[in-house]
This record gives structure tokens, C-alpha cells and sequence, in this order.
């Protein structure tokens, strides 16, 4: 490996190449003789040369691969005459739009109409690349974001056949697999996690201002990481677009359930230490027990708001683009929680209610360089700051219960507050090079990044306490470290890099036929610091200190009362754990084909070391306090094109990828949420491996539209799942549940325009949607040792398998977009989506006997399907000035987690019982926008 990486290290100094340093022109061609249709097999030549091509039977043509530079088109049809039409400019990577209609007599220059748009920004220039890709690759830019409201990435992604989101966990799923079955990456390289729960990033954090594209690889191909089942997620940051850009934009809303508690929107004490944004904690939490108050205060004005900047300057051959964003939002929701243990009640609120503020500041600094027509270099810096405040109560109706609290039978309920601050800063920062050699035949394209994250939770507050009608409020007296206030930190480090080589044998511009080989390899190697600690307090004696009320708690927490003894503090070991990924692969893949039919035949060798070395509390002390694993594995894979006609795609797809275990996974350290809940890593979680098997159908009506309907095939053996434990107390954990995993599907797609601009209002109309199906199941299995003696079962409820965590049968996007091709456009979107049931977590046996495995057990927990509703809509005004509304979540579904239940005693019949319900309520706002 190390004579590997030499060898591509002489290759970089030896062979400088670029890659997307051409443009093109596309367009399409009218016939003015028959009132617009479009007119096919008409000339388009390039003038004093021997370029050109014809339009297709929609009217479309496409003129690739063209050095920048300006030029004179040359458009001519039988029977027509010719037209000119001198200075379209051609800039890299970038598309411009030439339309324009023929006649027998000359079309004048005001009728045709031409734009530049970034290649990988134009809805119309991302099918293309669809169509001529080798991979099955789906993508949306950043027109589409605009036209759809899309406000972030993480919603981008569900506008993608086969992708949906979870609102119980947040994760994306991309065909029923899951958060740790994804790989996500900005601009190629791979990005860290900002939480412990998750592997991936939260694409929430990335708003569509700083995205150029998101494209998602359903298949595997070689040149990306091997660590995924599902695909990878690359996010392409934005660059300048045009010459020069200088854009202002403000907008205001409200959450419909937020604004209901204009005058009571409450928020926890940390908020007295953020500023724009930014949170600095003013006291240590282990000194704030006493020092800071323990009650949350009251938002002022909960009103959304966002504010946004872009400018960017073309100087030469140099480019910058820099653009920031503000923003602040509130969310607000009430309903049901409740917990069951051996199909029996334990701990429940009718009335758990969440009060969210969300701040988010994010810069994008975008650098290009243009060293020669073949040299060229990128820099990007990306900084998000998130803060989120969240406050969660629950019992304040007098109906909570917590098991542990309420068994004495006193007549007490439970009231439960968590006051959680969680700030997010992520820094990345890379350096991308793209070169050419040798007139195109050789291509090389390098990489570096260094990636920085603190995610902390610097000062959560949670009281637990018992009132009565009657009675005085008692704190909670079966555990030390129920009035508590608790740190928790994540401090990411990453390195990686790229490099790839591709040598062409034969150009396009030679022949029709392509032929290529790529080599090249990636390095990554992140390193992971975890904190945790509680600080509590409890009473010397039970009973002695009663606070007047559940909203004046701080009032007893005085440093009179810890001077005087009644109060104690209780500072409990620190949970830590040291996480190290080091990766480094080589690939390469050889490709050739014309234009009927491209093979790409690939290989990766890949070498992941991850060690876990952890020390945490509740782990018991005779076991090993760390956790080595090592995978070293040949990917393979094979990508397959057959174009029956110049509109038309059979793409075929197979590949063997594997799934590690995440630090997260494997650090047994316990994160308790808000209701009680825990989550608990397994240091004897195993990688997965996986089979990937995708065959496809696609037709490009037009340049704008498409067709496309694909099955797919996964075997994942050793699947890891989601579980809750055996035990007495609600933890749940990952666990390789069974043997095998198998996942069936089939996705359709449709883009289409239903109404073209040939009408004097210059209206157009077009759908798209897509639906996937999907059958999964996986076995449940029994553990033995080497012995062959029994360990553990983890089938229950007599079910030997059962559906993949994560999964939904059915998910479904759609929309609908009408606009005005006017001096003043009019734009309206209206967009749908629904996913059906799908499993939140695994159930698990209470009992180990296997004669009792299908009477004591947890049934797993099923999150329910719902429908979702936005409607955007602008209108440019004059002078640089939109008007935009939004109506995001308008039909405010509930959400709603449930559980069969089906209690021991008695002849009683199942029935679900919901375990978390509320809804996130409507998001209304309008917003103004004006560009120099």
C-alpha cells in the first residue's frame, strides 16, 4: 500500500490534466412555419470549423465538450434560412442555452433567447449528464431547489425517487436502508458527523444558499468509499455564477403551533449567553448548580426569521464568492408519550410538550483560480454554527408517570423538565485541483480537506419531581442525579484526501467509441474525543426542601442551601471514549463503449482500521475497555449502458460493498433523551457486508423531461438493526439481529411538461413524481458460543423474521410547477410527499427461555406513514426586486410512533398502542428578495 501511494504521489508530479474544463451549448430549435413545433434534423454548426450536430425529433441539440472562448452558431434547415447568431460565449463547466425557431424568412436577434447556467446547477444540464453518466445517478440543482422551497439538504434529498426522512430519528433513508448504510460527502471528499447517534452529518445543517447540486449514486462505483449499501450522498458547494453576483434577501413566518404561545414560548436559561447566534457559556456547568437559574425563561418575539448575503467577483482569471446566511426559527409541539415494558404500562405523559428555537449562521467562501486553459484550482471554506434550545415538560397536567417514582402508591404523579442547549460548529475547509495534459487524453484530478467539529451539549438542565393536588412538591428521590445538570462534548478532527487519474485512449472528438482507465486512491483518517458528565444535586434527607411551585425551582437550589447541608452535590465519573478511523484505499476501473452501449469494470482495495477506547459507567469492569477492528477487502464492481436509442437507457448495475459498526455503535456509553429513553453502543457489533444488484429504464422524451422505472436487489449479511435491550430499564441498542437481510424494490419515475410556453400568458406547466415499492424482511436469529452452547435469542412474539428497520413499503414525492414566461415571471410549486409505516426500532425477548420468548417480549415499534404538503410561490417585481411566500407542512399530519400490545394476564387481544404522537404545525412566510 505504502509502494501504492508513492506511485500515485510521482503520478501527480509526473501528469498535470484538468477535468470539467469545457463547456457546452444546448438548446432547442423551433419551427416558426408551424406555429413553434419543434423542428427536427436541422443543422447546427459552429462557424469556421468542422463542429456540429442536429437537433434531435424534439427540437434538441447538444454541442459538448467545447473550450471557453466565444463563438458564432450556424443554424440551417432545407427549405429556411440560415441563421447567425455571433458571441455566445462558452465558459467551463458551464452550459449555454442557445433556443431560438426557423422560418423561411430570417429570424431576427431579439427572438433568440440565450442563458448561461453552471452545468451542474441547470435542471436541464443535470438530465443530460444523467443520460450520459455510466452510473444509475439521480441529482437536483439549485434551480430545482428554488422552484420546489427547499430550504436545506436534508429536504433536497426526499425530492429523489426512493429517498424519504424519518421525523422519529431524523436519519435519511435511501430505499428503506438507514443512517449507517449511507456515506455522504461535500464536493467528493468525506464529511464528519456532528452527533454521537449518527454516522452521517445532519444535511439539515447545509442550507440550499451554500448547495450547488446534491446528486445520490443508488450504486456503488468504485472511486467512492465501499463503506455504504444504499449510496452516497455528495453535496456540491455553490460558485459563482455569471460574472459578478450581489444578492440580498429577508424573510419572516411562523409556526402556526409556535405562534400559539406568542406570550408563553419558554426557552432554558442558557439562552441569557447566546449572542447572534453563537452560544459562550458564561459559567461552567459544574459550577451552576447554584449560579444559574433552573427555570426556563420566555422567548422574545418567536417569530422565523432569515437573513442572507451573496456577493462574488469574476477578476480575470481569479473568482470569489462569498455568501452568509442568519436565520432563527421556533417550533412548538404537545402530545402523548408513553413507555412499555413486557407488554405492560410504565412510564407515560399525556401532555409531553417540546419547545424548540433553532439559530443558524452559516459563511461559504468559494476561491477559483484558472492557471491556464488546463490548470485550474478551487478553494472552499465552509463554517455552520447551529444552535438549538430545546425545553421539554412533561406532567404538568397532573397525569405523568414514571415508573420508578410512582410504584410507592402514594398518590403522586410525576413532573419531568429537560432543558437542553445543543451548539454545532462545523468547519471545513478544502483544496481541489483539476488539470490537463497532452490535449485531453490524460485527466487528473487531486483533493485535500481538513474537517473540524465540536458538537456539545455544554449545559443540560433536568428536574424530576412528584406533585399532588393537594400536597407539597417532593424531588424526585430514587436516584441521585434526577435535579441534575449534565455536559456532553464531541471534538472531530479529519484529514483526508483524493487523487484520480483517468487516461484517455480514445477521445470523443476522434470517434464515437470511449476508452478509458482511471486509476487513483483515498486516504481519510478522523480522530473522535467524547465527554460526558453529571453534576447533581439531591436532598441530605428526603422531604425537607419543597419548591412552591414546578416553575420556581430555582428557588430552592440556593447556595444557602448547600452551605446549610440540605442540599448535596453529586458529581458522577465522566463517560469518555476515544474513537480513530484510518482508511486508505486504492482503485482503479477500466471503461469502454460508443454511443449504443459503455462497461465500466471496477476494483477498490480498501483498509479500514477502527479502534474504541473507551471508559464509561454502567460497563462492567471485568470486561475489555476497548475495541479493535480491522477490514481489509476487495470491493468489486460493474456498471452497465445500453442506449436503444439516442433517448433511451438499460443500465445494469452489480457490486459487493460492506457496513461498519460507528463509534457511536460500539462505545457502550448511555445517552438518555428527553422522555427517559436510552441509547447504548455494543462493542460486539460486527461489520455488515453487502450485495448490490440495480437494473434500469430510462427515456428522455425531451431535454427537460424523463421516464424512468428501476428494480433493485440488496443481500446484507450480518445486518446491523436498531433493538431494544433485555432489561429492566427502555435502552435499546445495536445488535447484528440476523443472519441475512434481502430487500426487493422497483421505482418510477416521471419528470414531464404538460403545458409548453406557446401561449400568449407564456404559461408552462410540468409534474414530476416518482414512487418506490419495496418487500424486505430479515431472520431473527439464535446466538451460540464456540461451544455450541446457547447465548441469546433474538426472536419474540413467534416471529422468526421480520421487515428491515427503517424500511417503508411505499414512499411517494410529487409536484406540480406552473410559471409565466414573462418580462415578470410568476412562479408556483406545489409539492407532496408520503412514506409509508416503517420500523422504528426491533423488539426484543424479556425472557432468554425459549419457552417463553412468544408470552414475555417487547413488540418492536412501528413509526405511522403521513402525507406532507408545501406550497412556495414568487413573483419578480421590478428592478431586481421577488416576492416570495411559503407555506411549508400545511396540512400538519400528526406523527405518531405505536406498539402492539398484548398483556400477559387476562384473555386479552392485541392492540397498538401509541407511544409518541404530536405535530410540528404549519410554517407560513413570505420573503423579499433584490438583486444589483
Amino acid at each position: 500500500m505504502k509502494n501504492f501511494l508513492l506511485l500515485t504521489f510521482l503520478l501527480i508530479v509526473s501528469v498535470i490534466q484538468a477535468q470539467d474544463t469545457t463547456g457546452s451549448i444546448a438548446g432547442k430549435l423551433s419551427d416558426r412555419e408551424m406555429s413553434g413545433e419543434p423542428l427536427p434534423f436541422a443543422n447546427v454548426l459552429i462557424k469556421g470549423s468542422t463542429k456540429g450536430t442536429t437537433s434531435d425529433y424534439d427540437g434538441l441539440y447538444l454541442l459538448d465538450k467545447l473550450q471557453p472562448g466565444t463563438y458564432t452558431l450556424v443554424f440551417s434547415f432545407i427549405g429556411y434560412e440560415t441563421l447567425e447568431v455571433p458571441a455566445v460565449v462558452v465558459e467551463a463547466g458551464k452550459v449555454t442555452e442557445v433556443n431560438t425557431d426557423l422560418g423561411s424568412s430570417a429570424a431576427a436577434l431579439d427572438e433568440v433567447v440565450i442563458t448561461t447556467v453552471l452545468r451542474r446547477d441547470s435542471e436541464v444540464a443535470l438530465l443530460i449528464d444523467q443520460k450520459n453518466s455510466v452510473d444509475i445517478k439521480e441529482s437536483i440543482g439549485a434551480q430545482e431547489l428554488a422552484k420546489l422551497g427547499v430550504s436545506d439538504a436534508a429536504t433536497a434529498t426526499t425530492k429523489i425517487s426512493g429517498v424519504t426522512s424519518s421525523e422519529a430519528s431524523g436519519d435519511i433513508f435511501v430505499r428503506g436502508l438507514g443512517d449507517r448504510y449511507l456515506y455522504t460527502t461535500l464536493n467528493g471528499l468525506p464529511i464528519p458527523s456532528d452527533d454521537v447517534e449518527r454516522k452521517n452529518i445532519d444535511l439539515g445543517l447545509f442550507p440550499t444558499r451554500v448547495i450547488q447540486n446534491i446528486g445520490i449514486s443508488k450504486n456503488y462505483s468504485s472511486e467512492n468509499s465501499a463503506d455504504q449499501a444504499s449510496g452516497n450522498i455528495d453535496i456540491t458547494s455553490r460558485e459563482l455564477r455569471g460574472k459578478s453576483e450581489l444578492d440580498l434577501g429577508v424573510r419572516f413566518g411562523a409556526n402556526t403551533n409556535a405562534i400559539g404561545q406568542f406570550s408563553d414560548f419558554k426557552v432554558s436559561p442558557n439562552q441569557e449567553d447566546v449572542y447572534f447566534g453563537f452560544y459562550d457559556q458564561a459559567i461552567p456547568t459544574r459550577f451552576s448548580l447554584n449560579n444559574q437559574d433552573w427555570d426556563p425563561g420566555e422567548a422574545v418575539l418567536p417569530i422565523n426569521r432569515r437573513y442572507a448575503l451573496t456577493a462574488g467577483k469574476e477578476f480575470g482569471d481569479f473568482r470569489i464568492l462569498l455568501t452568509a446566511s442568519n436565520s432563527s426559527s421556533f417550533e412548538y409541539n404537545e402530545g402523548t408519550f408513553a413507555n412499555y415494558r413486557n407488554n405492560d404500562f410504565e412510564d407515560g405523559f399525556t401532555d409531553a410538550t417540546n419547545y424548540k428555537k433553532t439559530d443558524n449562521n452559516t459563511a461559504l467562501l468559494d476561491l477559483g483560480y484558472e492557471i491556464n486553459d488546463n490548470n485550474r484550482i478551487k478553494a472552499t471554506s465552509l463554517f455552520i454554527n447551529k444552535v438549538s434550545d430545546e425545553v421539554f415538560e412533561g406532567g404538568r397536567n397532573g397525569e405523568g408517570v414514571v415508573f420508578e417514582e410512582s410504584d410507592r402508591g402514594d398518590g403522586f404523579n410525576q413532573f419531568v423538565r429537560d432543558q437542553n442547549t445543543k451548539q454545532t460548529r462545523l468547519w471545513v475547509n478544502q483544496l481541489h485541483g483539476f488539470h490537463e495534459l497532452w490535449d485531453g487524453k490524460n485527466e487528473l484530478e487531486w483533493a485535500a480537506g481538513y474537517n473540524m467539529v465540536d458538537a456539545d451539549e455544554p449545559n443540560r438542565i433536568r428536574n424530576e419531581v412528584n406533585i399532588h393536588p393537594t400536597k407539597p412538591i417532593l424531588l424526585g428521590e430514587t436516584n441521585a442525579y434526577q435535579q441534575r445538570k449534565s455536559v456532553q462534548q464531541i471534538d472531530d478532527i479529519e484529514f483526508n484526501g483524493l487523487i484520480e487519474n483517468q487516461y484517455n485512449f480514445i477521445q470523443e472528438d476522434e470517434t464515437e467509441k470511449k476508452l478509458f482507465v482511471k486509476i487513483g486512491g483515498n486516504y481519510r483518517n478522523k480522530q473522535r474525543d467524547f465527554y460526558s458528565r453529571f453534576f447533581g444535586t439531591e436532598e441530605r434527607d428526603y422531604n425537607t426542601i419543597n419548591p412552591t411551585s414546578i416553575d420556581n425551582l430555582s428557588g430552592i437550589f440556593t447556595t444557602e442551601n448547600f452551605n446549610s447541608g440540605a442540599l448535596a452535590f453529586n458529581v458522577l465519573n465522566p463517560d469518555i471514549y476515544e474513537g480513530s478511523l484510518e482508511s486508505i484505499a486504492g482503485f482503479t476501473f477500466f471503461n469502454y463503449g460508443n454511443t449504443k452501449w459503455n462497461v465500466n469494470l471496477g476494483a477498490r482495495i480498501q483498509q479500514d482500521d477502527i479502534n474504541v477506547i473507551f471508559d464509561v459507567n454502567n460497563y462492567p469492569s471485568n470486561l475489555p475497555n476497548f475495541v479493535y477492528k480491522s477490514y481489509d477487502n476487495i470491493y468489486p464492481s460493474i456498471n452497465f449502458r445500453f442506449s436503444p436509442s439516442k433517448d433511451s437507457n438499460i443500465r445494469l448495475a452489480a457490486s459487493r460493498t460492506i457496513t461498519f459498526p460507528e463509534f457511536k455503535e460500539i462505545a457502550p456509553f448511555e445517552y438518555v433523551s428527553q422522555t427517559g429513553l436510552v441509547t447504548r453502543g455494543n462493542p460486539d457489533l460486527e461489520a455488515s457486508t453487502n450485495t448490490n444488484l440495480d437494473l434500469k429504464y430510462e427515456i428522455f422524451p425531451s431535454s427537460g423531461e424523463l421516464i424512468s422505472l428501476t428494480g433493485f436487489y440488496k443481500k446484507i449479511d450480518n445486518p446491523i438493526n436498531k433493538a431494544r435491550e433485555r432489561g429492566s430499564a427502555p435502552v435499546f441498542s445495536y445488535f447484528n439481529a440476523g443472519e441475512e437481510a434481502n430487500i426487493y424494490g422497483l421505482e418510477l419515475e416521471a419528470r414531464m411538461d404538460v403545458i409548453e410556453n406557446k401561449n400568449e400568458a407564456g404559461l408552462d406547466l410540468s409534474v414530476s413524481g416518482n414512487v418506490t415499492r419495496m418487500w424486505h424482511s430479515q431472520d431473527l436469529k439464535d446466538v451460540y458460543d464456540d461451544a455450541g452452547k446457547f447465548i441469546r435469542t433474538f426472536r419474540y412474539n413467534r416471529k422468526d423474521e421480520i421487515g428491515l428497520q427503517g424500511a417503508s413499503d411505499w414512499i411517494f414525492n410529487a409536484s406540480v410547477n406552473v410559471s409565466t414566461e414573462t418580462e415578470k415571471p410568476f412562479q408556483a410549486t406545489l409539492v407532496g410527499a408520503y412514506a409509508s409505516d416503517k420500523i422504528f426500532a426491533l423488539g426484543n425477548p424479556e425472557s432468554q427461555r425459549l419457552d417463553q420468548i412468544d408470552i414475555q417480549y417487547n413488540d418492536e415499534i412501528i413509526e405511522k406513514g403521513f402525507v406532507t404538503l408545501d406550497l412556495i410561490m414568487s413573483k419578480e417585481l421590478n428592478d431586481g426586486w421577488e416576492l416570495q411566500f411559503r407555506g411549508q407542512n400545511l396540512l400538519n399530519p400528526e406523527i405518531e410512533r405505536f406498539q402492539a400490545i398484548r398483556p400477559i394476564s387476562g384473555n386479552i387481544d392485541e392492540s397498538n398502542q401509541t407511544v409518541r404522537s404530536y405535530n410540528r404545525g404549519a410554517v407560513i412566510s413570505l420573503g423579499v428578495n433584490y438583486s444589483f
